[in-house]
């Protein structure tokens, strides 16, 4: 953990010291390092147990894509930013990738925690860097709105959660994640031990987010600047997913029947942010409200906690978190062409940028779950389970499966085909750097294809 996380804060003093004009490059190199650097982790980890391990870092099979994905992304977001990043003073720039930075450090040390309260005050953490992102360097005067939305959002699901670890510690003596699976959970007979349940997860269900506390995402993702709008999708939604597979080890097994109103609640939420899809005009709002839906499939295949759905919650976990972010920055590649994000403005994209809808098409049958791509592999994996589960569950899944295609092929269409608009007849053609970007984001769920055992390795 530590050949990650010293050269992570070695690069405050690279961007802060650093000429002008090799704030960029110097940032962007040394990010790319790390990243390739995170590959080892992959290859040396144990498929039963934990390494790496110190007295409060340590990563295992569960931890280890989410840590990769988190030093991915990094390298992506300064990419995507330059276009951004050359239009702001100097000490903005720096400001700005030092926030990323210092997002990702969070991270890392949030995946990488074996503590529980550790694991807590980095999940926290991660909500200072990501605000002041949204706040500061928004496009609308909407953006304190979103802003608040974010903070309340965040925090009115967080405070459940600390008392309950506090609890928690007070009923079984720790807080590792080495030693706790082991302790016996409550019972769950009384009112307020169920209350407890609901607190442990609480906080991971606002995050993720669960349809009914989702109003957050749309805004934050709407106001967003592009590097915001990227870590939200790809790695912020999965946190909450990773601290609820952890928690349903301790809570296990004994509330199964406390689960069941979340899980119908998720399955709802499937189809009725797919549904919300097919009616949105704006393009970021479309892809936020798309995420809303995928997530809503991992929380289901989460609380059913079979070995089964939780393999592919987490491969789908990953595969969004790519292709999302893909989403996003092809969004953005047009916005800051036509400057409008409305998609009827933004429209016949194909007649100007060809190769651009090429990389418009591939990220929508990865958002669709097209075979042979891992995030069908992943969904299949939670319908099966959950089918396995309630048969019932199949007539849900399946609505959603089919809204979500529905609205796939109708945001290629909008902004793809058609007339050009005569503001747009005139725009910049796409640049090498936005094709690599574009590359980067497809490329691991092609070597996914390639090599699937390492899905399986993760949750061996």
């Amino acid at each position: 953990m530590l050949k990650i996380l010293i050269p992570t804060l070695a690069m405050f003093p690279l961007i802060w010291l650093s000429p002008p004009k090799w704030v960029w490059p110097s940032s962007l190199t040394h990010s790319f390092i790390i990243a390739l650097m995170s590959f080892h982790w992959l290859i040396n980890t144990s498929e039963t147990g934990w390494s790496f391990l110190n007295l409060s870092l340590g990563i295992d099979p569960l931890s280890t894509p989410l840590l990769i994905l988190s030093c991915w992304l990094l390298p992506l977001m300064i990419l995507a930013s330059q276009n951004h990043l050359n239009q702001q003073p100097l000490n903005r720039q720096r400001v700005y990738i030092s926030l990323l930075v210092s997002l990702q450090f969070f991270l890392i040390l949030a995946f990488g925690a074996t503590e529980m309260f550790m694991f807590y005050v980095m999940f926290e953490a991660t909500l200072i860097p990501t605000l002041v992102l949204i706040t500061r360097w928004g496009n609308q005067a909407e953006r304190l709105n979103a802003g608040t939305y974010f903070l309340f959002y965040t925090l009115a699901g967080s405070l459940p959660l600390l008392v309950a670890l506090l609890l928690l510690q007070n009923e079984t003596g720790t807080l590792s994640l080495l030693t706790i699976q082991f302790n016996s959970p409550l019972a769950y007979n009384s009112f307020g031990e169920k209350i407890w349940w609901v607190g442990c997860l609480l906080a991971f269900l606002v995050k993720m987010p669960l349809y009914g506390i989702h109003l957050w995402l749309p805004k934050a993702h709407v106001e967003a600047p592009i590097a915001g709008s990227m870590v939200l999708a790809a790695v912020l939604l999965k946190l909450g997913g990773y601290g609820m597979m952890r928690m349903m080890i301790v809570l296990s097994p004994a509330a199964k029947e406390l689960a069941l109103p979340f899980i119908m609640l998720a399955l709802w939420g499937v189809i009725m942010t797919s549904s919300i899809c097919l009616r949105q005009t704006d393009l970021k709002s479309l892809i936020a409200y798309s995420s809303v839906s995928h997530m809503g499939l991992v929380i289901a295949g989460i609380l059913i906690q079979t070995p089964w759905s939780f393999t592919g919650s987490l491969i789908l976990m990953i595969s969004h978190g790519l292709a999302s972010s893909a989403l996003f920055c092809l969004a953005n590649i047009s916005y800051e062409r036509t400057h409008s994000r409305t998609m009827i403005l933004a429209r016949g994209m194909h007649m100007i940028m060809p190769l651009m809808t090429s990389w418009w098409f591939l990220a929508n049958l990865a958002n669709l779950a097209l075979p042979p791509l891992p995030n069908l592999m992943g969904e299949l994996m939670i319908i099966t389970s959950l089918f396995n589960w309630s048969p019932l569950t199949l007539v849900m899944t399946g609505l959603g499966t089919l809204i979500t295609a529905s609205y796939s092929l109708y945001m290629f269409l909008l902004t793809q085909q058609g007339t050009v608009p005569d503001h747009a007849t005139s725009i910049d053609p796409p640049h090498t750097r936005e094709h690599l970007l574009i590359s980067l984001h497809l490329l691991p769920l092609l070597l996914l294809i390639v090599k699937p055992e390492l899905m399986w390795g993760w949750c061996a």
